[in-house]
């Protein structure tokens, strides 16, 4: 009880000094806290919308698979005539057909697109009983006839939509023009996917291309018949010729589908939690080696009147807990307002997430208090035994002196050989043959030069600090050369510093470094293989309509259009080997809109008749060489002996290890229903009618919004745009690890004023003004923060010029260092120290110098 006791004294008379530890905590474990709990609530929400939508027994064709947009466009059908046969099975109170497709594009009057941007599909169907389970009329009626059609409310809402507005459907099969009769409000939260509904027979002839068919049957169970039941009944009716799901089943493959981008997302953003908490060892670590230090006298009176070395650390520990249970108990709730703040913001880029599905599992919090209190009294272990050795003589002594004034040489000598380790390994990462085998290495270096960065810091802070006063203190003469020496004085909480700072600035220069090579040899590669003058593609995944081509080749001052299908087959090579692939079918120009390097005969000829090409790694693996052939068995078709004309190289990466063939031969073999329509298409302008045939290709694809008309230069800026949002989503990501690094500079140089207030009194007192001594905290300030910033970039740049040496494998071969982006981070590291210095430079001026003189 004594020591807890002494501790909570402790921990109050410095709630102040602990304060930024504590917002370092909340911070992290809010971070944590909030992904859960967003996550969760994701989860949650998409749970209820499947359980809601999905029948006790949902019928499809085998054919649909897990594909939302068929390749041609159009849902896989099955006959009328088998709802009428489910519906006659024992266990079935009723089976109705449903249509639904999300291989289409909404537009209003104005040509505005009515779908989602944050990527949730636009949905088009045909109203049925079945949807009465998750959504409601709320305003009209369904539609009834062709020239009708009903929409959700929350597309309604966001795009202010009314009873009367006409909307236009873009599908494979034409445009659908109808009017607003009818609008559907959800029961459950509507996670942003725009939904219209259709008369059936409009929905039929329009997104399935036939009268009478439909894309699933929705199956409901007579009372006392389980839903397993129910499967079975209908699988023997059925004689398994279609694809059979029960409502949990259903409702499990979704989750699944949905369940894996999720993780991704959480898994991504609690690994940059993981390196906030990293930070925050730093300066929970600090924090506590600075009030030990401080407290060395009042330790060694607690041992000279008996106080034990145990009890000592004991103290120092449970003043480390209490630090833990607040910051964490602050931190979830925290978290809780941000998984709110993500939801609104999703909300505002086109998801839609209802706070009344916000998910708070027991074990976010369990996990939360758990993380904040391990990390807090793991990081304050190391001065809570620094603690215990403080011996009764201590009283005696001037309180204040630092017991780390240098790295040991044991810790200089570990660091180095952590350094050159990771070295090692760095450098083998670039002579690596195989991407696998480089990764390992890669994935060494780093862990550890990082480590021994950290380990090393103390001996790196006298060198560089040294430089770094040479160059940018020196000019402030005596108050720079002080701010100079108090960085120096105590290296290991200078490197300690510096290291917080250096972690998030080490990935943000190893990014943006991989970054800027991935969009310079993309760059490069297209210059040398595109000779295309237009690619033409949709923004989602979904094939280019017939309509839509017929406009591009329509299109003034074109010299020629060429197609490329994706087609799935099961090749059989000469050596047995049978593998699903998918082909390339395109026009024979693609040979000149995408320049391929052959190892082995011409590509032109690959277009020939019963034809087709293959990667050099394909063809190694498989001891293919010109002249053999293989059988080629098309999804959905016939099977075709095609010969092996050309072998590709696939030392690239544009359409690496792609196969290609006329469209002409696999017309032959898969019937025209089941021909992929364009996914992409190129275009080539008559000379010196380049800006004309561009304009001509927008204008005619203009009542297209769905599609993008991009010339090089468009493109090229499309791929930059794309690499530097990913990068800029990770940047604010290592935000937080960044400002609980700031928070650590803030922490040690409000700390470290405290530690020298008799100091700063003295100088004070001879003749050192205000405005010198705040000066002098800011720019011991800078040069903590540039410190940190040098070794982060450094290493940084050292991780992502290997990490290029693995991209090099895979045909990103340049090496770009972004100095615009590098130089501007260590300028604005200056400014970082400048305002971490503010309330310690403010506070440090306005003591009284008589008595901080007198301060013990």
């Amino acid at each position: 009880m004594t020591v807890l006791r002494s501790s909570l004294r402790n921990f109050v008379a410095h709630k102040g000094r602990m304060a930024l530890s504590a917002v370092a905590v909340l911070l992290s474990v809010a971070f944590v806290s909030g992904t859960l709990v967003f996550t969760d609530t994701m989860n949650t929400t998409f749970d209820k919308l499947f359980a809601a939508t999905a029948a006790d027994v949902t019928v499809t064709p085998k054919a649909a698979g897990d594909d939302d947009t068929p390749q041609t466009g159009k849902p896989e059908s099955l006959p009328a005539s088998v709802v009428r046969q489910v519906a006659k099975t024992d266990g079935v109170r009723s089976a109705e057909g449903a249509v639904s497709s999300m291989s289409v594009t909404v537009v209003d009057s104005d040509n505005k697109n009515m779908g989602s941007e944050s990527g949730a599909p636009t949905i088009a169907g045909n109203w049925t009983k079945s949807d009465l389970k998750s959504m409601e009329i709320t305003s009209g009626h369904a539609a009834r006839g062709p020239t009708e059609v009903m929409v959700d409310s929350d597309t309604a809402d966001k795009h202010g939509l009314k009873l009367g507005d006409e909307l236009r459907t873009i599908a494979v099969t034409g445009d659908i023009k109808a009017k607003i009769t009818g609008i559907a409000s959800f029961k459950v939260t509507n996670p942003g996917a725009a939904v219209v509904f259709f008369d059936t027979a409009t929905a039929q002839r329009k997104l399935l291309g036939k009268p009478d068919t439909f894309s699933h049957i929705a199956v409901t169970a007579q009372q006392g018949f389980s839903d397993t039941q129910l499967k079975q009944q209908v699988a023997g009716a059925l004689d398994g010729t279609y694809k059979l799901q029960t409502a949990k089943e259903s409702a499990d493959s979704g989750r699944e589908e949905i369940g894996s981008v999720l993780d991704v997302m959480k898994y991504a953003m609690l690994g940059f939690a993981g390196i906030a908490f990293l930070v925050g060892i730093f300066l929970i670590v600090n924090t506590f080696s600075m009030l030990v230090t401080q407290r060395t006298r009042e330790i060694g009176l607690m041992r000279a009147l008996g106080s034990s070395r145990k009890q000592i650390n004991r103290s120092v520990l449970v003043e480390a807990l209490l630090l833990g249970i607040v910051g964490s108990i602050l931190g979830i709730g925290a978290g809780v307002g941000l998984a709110v703040g993500l939801m609104k913001l999703m909300g505002s880029l086109g998801m839609e997430l209802s706070t009344k599905d916000l998910t708070v599992a027991w074990t976010t919090p369990a996990i939360g208090l758990a993380l904040g209190i391990i990390v807090t009294v793991v990081a304050a272990y190391v001065p809570a035994r620094r603690a215990g050795t403080v011996s009764p003589m201590a009283a005696l002594r001037d309180v204040g002196t630092p017991v780390d004034g240098r790295a040991g040489r044991i810790r200089a000598a570990l660091g180095l050989l952590l350094t050159g380790a990771g070295g090692a390994l760095l450098y083998l990462t670039t002579q690596a043959d195989k991407a696998s085998e480089g990764s390992l290495f890669l994935g060494g270096g780093v862990v550890l030069t990082l480590i021994g960065f950290i380990v090393i810091g103390p001996l790196l802070a006298g060198v560089v600090v040294r430089a770094l006063g040479a160059v940018v203190l020196r000019m402030f003469g005596p108050v720079g050369r002080m701010a100079e020496r108090n960085a120096l004085r105590n290296p290991r909480r200078t490197g300690a510093t510096g290291a917080a700072l250096m972690i998030g600035l080490a990935l943000v220069a190893c990014l943006s470094v991989v970054g800027s090579s991935m969009v310079a040899s993309a760059t490069d590669e297209l210059d040398k293989s595109v000779g295309a003058d237009f690619i033409v593609q949709a923004k989602t995944p979904q094939p280019i309509v017939p309509d839509a081509e017929k406009a591009l080749r329509a299109a003034p001052g074109i010299e020629h259009v060429t197609n490329y299908k994706s087609v799935k087959a099961k090749l059989t090579s000469p050596d047995g080997k049978v593998e699903e692939e998918e082909l390339a079918a395109a026009d024979p120009t693609y040979a000149e809109d995408l320049r391929r390097e052959t190892v082995g005969g011409e590509l032109t000829a690959a277009y020939g008749k019963d034809a087709m090409s293959v990667g050099d790694d394909y063809a190694k693996q498989h001891g293919i060489k010109v002249g053999d052939e293989m059988t080629v068995a098309f999804t959905g078709g016939k099977s075709a002996k095609l010969r092996i004309a050309a072998i590709t190289s696939d030392d690239v990466n544009v359409d690496k290890g792609a196969m290609y063939t006329n469209i002409t031969t696999v017309a032959k073999y898969l019937p025209a229903e089941k021909m992929p329509k364009n996914q992409i298409m190129f275009a080539k302008a008559v000379d010196g009618k380049e800006k004309a045939a561009y304009a001509g290709l927008k204008d005619a694809l203009s009542k297209y919004p769905q599609y993008l008309v991009q010339n090089q230069t468009d493109f090229k800026q499309d791929l930059k745009d794309q690499i530097g949002q990913l990068l800029n989503i990770v940047y604010g990501l290592l935000g937080l690890a960044i400002v609980v690094a700031i928070l650590g500079v803030v922490n040690t140089l409000a700390l470290s004023v405290v530690e020298r207030t008799r100091e700063i009194g003295l100088m004070r007192a001879i003749g050192l003004s205000r405005r010198q001594l705040r000066r002098m905290i800011r720019l011991e300030s800078v040069v903590i923060a540039l410190f940190g910033a040098l070794l982060g970039l450094g290493l940084g740049m050292g991780w992502g010029t290997s990490a290029q040496k693995l991209l090099a494998l895979e045909g990103l071969g340049i090496l770009e260092i972004p100095w615009p982006t590098i130089i501007g981070v260590f300028v604005a590291s200056a400014f970082v120290g400048l305002f971490a210095a503010l309330v310690p430079a403010f506070r440090a001026g306005r003591m009284n110098v008589l008595n901080a003189i007198a301060t013990e």
